[in-house]
């Protein structure tokens, strides 16, 4: 849930919130037979979207690293073998034995061991590489619920674009029942040529509206079919989510705890967090090469030519020390621009912490604007709803004209639309609040 501070007191009011709102929703109520939710939008496009899919790459070729950086603490190992074919062989008589110097076919093998046993330098490097990948690990995280954010914007905004295209039938059906009116009172001799002209423009106008209303349902559910990687088919018939009506409803929140609690959430600065470690860790590489190294090699040999020794088999083993004395002051240069970029690395995390704050403010105010909005957009939808029907009464008894009604069917159309922005402005301020604090769209925490 989004925090104690919002959800207090939510499952008391779930009942009440709905029924108190359901007359705010019920256009948008769809059919739950063959509709797609929300939560199952979100699914589609983290199991298919190709930046979903790039995270886990991400992610795989940071632990690679780790792996790689873990290696420098094991031992190498390498085998050689070698066969040679000669013309002649060449022996020798040492006394009263016989010794094959060279042979016809000549078998030879090579086993070598080498394992660094200190080496400064490489404790950075691996502590650089662990924070990287726990870098990787959250920023992939989080471009996973980043990407949850957009197509739950773009599932707001189809739907919101089918909200307006109810809208703009109901004005056209309304428009056309005027214009029968009108007809009517014509043919009665009630009204004259002008009205039904008016009429006929309001109905044209109505009708063009629809059509364009279409092309944009069309492109947003092409647009919301791109980021699910699936058939533009399969976002037609959409639910709307259940928290527009839970954020229509809210208490006053703690800013203060809401900031705290981001700024200990928020991926996106956690990754921060983790690219400066890792600056700090290569950071104290230079000072590291001060000291010598110690390694150890080792060697295992077999021939078929045993030669002079009249030994097949041979080792040996060997311990190598190093120590870079001067290298022309480049490890206090490294030390020195190491340094510098970890301080970098510290204030793009202090500059994120405050921009944290910044955003959980201003997506409080926003949430709290936008129900207001919407009860004032609700009240707005009423009074023209009832100018209309009462405004169309009085046409068809001869107390109103057609300018009149033309007028009372644009205001309500008008009004309808502003509901409809207000509605999706509502959930689109809703998902920012809980985008800044960190959480998915459902108000839970990502999972790494």
């Amino acid at each position: 849930m989004i925090t104690h501070a919002l959800t207090a007191g939510r499952g008391r009011r779930a009942a009440a919130s709905l029924l108190c709102l359901s007359f705010v929703f019920c256009p948008i109520l769809a059919q739950q037979e063959n509709s797609l939710t929300l939560d199952t939008a979100v699914k589609l496009a983290l199991e298919r979207n190709e930046r979903s899919l790039a995270t886990r790459e991400t992610v795989a070729s940071a632990e690679a690293a780790v792996t790689r950086a873990r290696a420098f603490f094991l031992p190498a190992i390498t085998t050689t073998g070698t066969y040679t074919r000669r013309p002649f062989e060449v022996r020798r008589t040492v006394g009263s034995t016989e010794i094959v110097v060279q042979q016809f076919n000549a078998l030879s093998g090579v086993a070598s061991l080498n394992m660094t046993l200190f080496d400064s330098k490489s404790i950075p490097g691996l502590n650089s590489a662990n924070a990287l990948q726990k870098s990787a690990v959250a920023a992939a995280t989080e471009a996973r619920r980043q990407l949850s954010f957009e197509v739950s914007q773009a599932f707001l905004a189809t739907l919101g674009v089918g909200q307006l295209l109810g809208a703009s039938r109901n004005r056209h059906d309304f428009a056309r029942q005027n214009l029968d009116a009108a007809k009517a009172r014509y043919s009665a001799g009630l009204a004259s040529v002008n009205d039904v002209t008016l009429a006929e423009l309001e109905a044209a106008t109505a009708e063009v509206g629809v059509t364009q209303v279409e092309g944009q349902l069309e492109t947003s559910t092409l647009q919301l079919g791109y980021l699910l990687d699936a058939p533009p088919d399969l976002t037609k018939t959409l639910v709307v989510p259940e928290f527009l009506i839970q954020a229509a409803q809210g208490e006053a929140a703690d800013a203060e705890k809401l900031v705290t609690e981001a700024q200990g959430r928020r991926l996106d600065l956690a990754s921060l967090r983790w690219l400066a470690r890792s600056q700090h860790a290569l950071a104290v590489d230079p000072l590291l090469r001060w000291l010598p190294s110690l390694s150890l090699g080792g060697q295992y040999r077999y021939t078929n030519e045993a030669g002079l020794t009249g030994q097949s088999t041979n080792w040996n083993i060997g311990m190598t020390l190093s120590w870079s004395i001067f290298d022309g002051f480049a490890r206090n240069a490294d030390y020195k621009d190491r340094k510098a970029q970890a301080q970098v690395a510290d204030l793009n995390v202090r500059a994120s912490i405050r921009q944290v704050d910044i955003d959980v403010r201003e997506a409080l105010v926003s949430l709290a604007s936008q129900r207001a909005s919407l009860k004032q957009a609700n009240v707005a939808y009423e009074v023209a709803k009832k100018n209309a029907a009462e405004t169309t009464e009085l046409y068809r008894q001869g107390l109103a004209s057609a300018l009149q009604v033309a007028d009372a069917n644009v205001r309500l159309f008008e009004a309808e639309v502003t509901l409809v922005s207000q509605r999706y402005g509502l959930g689109v301020a809703f998902l920012n609040l809980e985008a800044a604090l960190g959480l998915d769209p459902f108000g839970k925490e990502p999972i790494h």
